[in-house]
């Protein structure tokens, strides 16, 4: 019975003595542990990572890239470059020099991005919520609209989006390409949906307005949704149409690129509504100004007086004859 008794006592010894001599594993630090989630993309500038270093607290922290590009570590004499790499290659550049300048003889390292703050994409202009927000995983120009609430109601036919670019002599340029809306939005053209890497800017400019004054029912500024397909007859009924008086010749006034000058441009009315001259097309900011037709008006109103004292005098001979 004893005998059963020691052994049972020995295994227990050499049993825990085996576990003590298992490798303990790295804690996991609650800092920066819940941001696995984020996507595995490349570092930049100001972005915000975690280095967790094993068995080594004085080295685990949160670093913030450098505006260079680079991160600092205690006991660390020179930056260690980040810009450019994924998180497991930045890995393995913090093991690299933590061994060369004989911190640790075998350095494990673990990498996670924090925070990204290296991949803005500004969306201001005519949306509902202009906002600017960092690129994380797959985004898309209709992502990024969605993200701003849409397109306003006086959003403009195209999609501006920018581009910072290195041209062949390695100096900054932007390039800009333009985006139709109605391609975009309307056609659903997957070729037009870009992906964005950060660093874009979407500017959605507003849209045109055409201003119709004089002899119409409602003046006032109206939008240009279709751009150059707007002309004279559709901007007369956004207006609702002449008033009786209206001349049958308007003007338009357009100004001129660059010289700032109006051009005053006759167009025959009555020829348009009555199709024996073609419509004729606007473009943003023009006036139309549909004068009065002085002559007419005079005429109608002798008529008026006319008709007036021929009235009064056919009343009195009445009430004479009837004396």
């Amino acid at each position: 019975m004893k005998k059963n008794i020691y052994f049972v006592i020995l295994s227990a010894v050499f049993t825990t003595a085996g576990l003590a001599q298992e490798p303990a594993r790295p804690p996991v630090l609650t800092s920066f542990a819940d941001t696995s989630n984020l996507p595995q993309q490349k570092i930049g500038p100001d972005d915000l990572v975690g280095v967790y270093v094993y068995d080594s607290p004085e080295l685990t922290r949160t670093v913030r890239v450098a505006a260079d590009g680079s991160i600092r570590l205690p006991m660390l004499k020179v930056r260690v470059p980040a810009a450019g790499l994924f998180p497991a290659d930045l890995e393995t550049a913090i093991a690299a020099a933590l061994t060369k300048e004989q911190v640790l003889v075998d350095p494990i390292v673990t990498v996670s991005v924090v925070e990204y703050r290296s991949r803005p994409i500004s969306v201001v202009g005519a949306v509902k919520t202009p906002l600017t927000f960092q690129a994380t995983g797959l985004v898309t120009l209709l992502d990024a609209i969605s993200r701003a609430g849409g397109l306003a109601e006086n959003a403009g036919p195209e999609i501006l989006v920018s581009r910072a670019q290195l041209d062949a002599d390695g100096k900054a340029t932007t390039l800009v390409q333009r985006i139709p809306v109605r391609g975009l939005v309307n056609n659903a053209d997957p070729a037009l949906n870009l992906r964005l890497e950060g660093g874009e800017e979407l500017r959605i400019p507003e849209a045109g307005r055409v201003f119709v004054v004089g002899n119409v029912k409602q003046p006032g500024a109206f939008l240009i949704q279709d751009g150059a397909e707007s002309s004279v007859l559709k901007a007369l009924a956004l207006s609702q149409g002449l008033l009786p008086y209206a001349s049958k010749t308007a003007y338009i006034y357009r100004t001129e690129g660059g010289t700032g000058g109006k051009n005053e441009i006759p167009i025959e009315l009555k020829n348009i509504m009555d199709r024996k001259s073609p419509d004729v097309p606007l473009v943003a900011n023009d006036i139309i100004y549909i004068p009065d037709n002085t002559g007419r008006r005079n005429t109608m109103t002798t008529i008026e007086k006319t008709l007036l004292i021929a009235g009064g005098l056919g009343a009195a001979a009445i009430y004479a004859f009837t004396r």
